[in-house]
């Protein structure tokens, strides 16, 4: 298989996955900040990296410096959300913040519309007319260099700054705050902004609760524990409207969605003896129902409700180029996984995107599950 990029989409679970965090990267300057030594919402222990992290974002504030906030490649709620939250944070400190991501044509994903603070976001294409080059780059959620897409190459001279809760992340960073047991990214983010002294008004607020939201399933998957409860009850004392927000990224679709869908679960193949489910959207799918790709993230939810299959897979295809949506029910590592063929995530919740056919990217994947590593329960 051809691997292009990874990604886990909006239902990236927070659950942790197997690591390559032990492994340094050569640009790495700071600590990251370990696993072990903090609660699963990210409450407990700084460390050096996250000392760095604030003392970094604080010079920047003081100095009203230019600081490029970077979510990944069609970003979910999380990224964008965390860029999003740190972005209006660094605002009120005085700093002038810009929030990218990578898209051709530059839209928000139709289900993230609604969030605060898109003044904030610049185009691609748009940054280098805004005057002093950044004097930060932080990237939000983003496991490697290869998931900026274009934007990657901000990161060649400028001081960056990693914040990021995939245990595959590869540590491009000069600073890498990155904790595989955080709930979501906006974990990690709200943690920043509490140690630089901002109060969680209610835009921040609904910024980091559709972050919190987006990975932990509305609270369903194995990261949601009591101080990811308490989190969301301190974001709720600001008056957001949780029920607006969730409704609109769970229970919001065009219709042209709804007859998508069918046409995926018509197609879906079972193969108990891998334990998997599976099936495929393609590019004349997506025109024929007139909805983007941006729209379809949520087919992957409905296929893993299978009772019959451990493994749910939807393989969606996007410039030529297949990207696969892998979800665990809690037995078979898929993090491990996708991180074998190239990708990443966490243990219940990966991806990987793979240049080859379809029958060509089925056929290794079918190789690689069998090896997955098992999990107990």
């Amino acid at each position: 298989m051809t691997v292009m990029s990874a990604g886990t989409g909006p239902m990236g679970a927070g659950t942790g996955d197997t690591d390559r965090i032990g492994a340094t990267a050569a640009a790495t300057v700071g600590a990251t900040a370990t696993a072990g030594a903090t609660a699963a919402a990210g409450a407990v222990g700084a460390g050096e990296a996250f000392g760095a992290a604030v003392r970094a974002l604080r010079s920047a504030a003081d100095t009203g410096a230019p600081v490029l906030l970077l979510a990944h490649v069609n970003p979910d709620g999380d990224s964008l959300g965390s860029a999003i939250a740190l972005g209006l944070a660094l605002r009120r400190l005085g700093a002038r913040p810009r929030v990218s991501f990578d898209a051709e044509p530059f839209v928000v994903p139709r289900t993230l519309r609604f969030l605060p603070g898109q003044d904030l976001l610049v185009a691609p294409g748009d940054l280098d007319g805004l005057g002093a080059a950044a004097a930060l780059v932080v990237t939000l959620d983003v496991g490697s260099e290869e998931r900026l897409g274009r934007l990657s190459r901000r990161l060649a001279g400028a001081r960056s700054l990693v914040v990021d809760h995939h245990a595959s992340n590869t540590l491009f960073g000069e600073v890498n705050f990155v904790d595989p047991e955080a709930a979501s990214t906006s974990v990690l983010v709200t943690r920043i902004i509490d140690a630089l002294g901002v109060e969680l008004d209610r835009d921040i607020a609904a910024a980091v609760y559709t972050g919190l939201v987006t990975d932990t399933g509305s609270f369903r998957f194995a990261a949601t524990t009591p101080a990811v409860h308490e989190l969301a009850a301190r974001l709720l004392a600001t008056g957001i409207r949780h029920d607006q927000i969730c409704r609109t990224l769970w229970d919001t679709h065009r219709f042209g969605y709804l007859k998508l869908l069918g046409q995926a679960l018509e197609r879906a193949r079972l193969e108990p003896e891998l334990d998997l489910i599976w099936t495929w959207c393609t590019e004349s799918d997506l025109r024929l129902a007139g909805i983007g790709y941006d729209e379809i993230e949520a087919v992957i939810d409905t296929v893993r409700t299978v009772s019959e299959a451990e493994v749910a897979l939807v393989c969606k295809q996007d410039g030529g180029i297949w990207k696969l949506s892998v979800r665990s029910k809690g037995a078979v590592d898929v993090g491990a996984l996708c991180t074998t063929l190239g990708g990443g995530g966490h243990r219940f919740a990966a991806g990987v995107s793979s240049s080859e056919s379809l029958a060509a990217t089925m056929d290794r994947f079918r190789e690689e599950l069998v090896h997955a590593p098992r999990l107990s329960r």
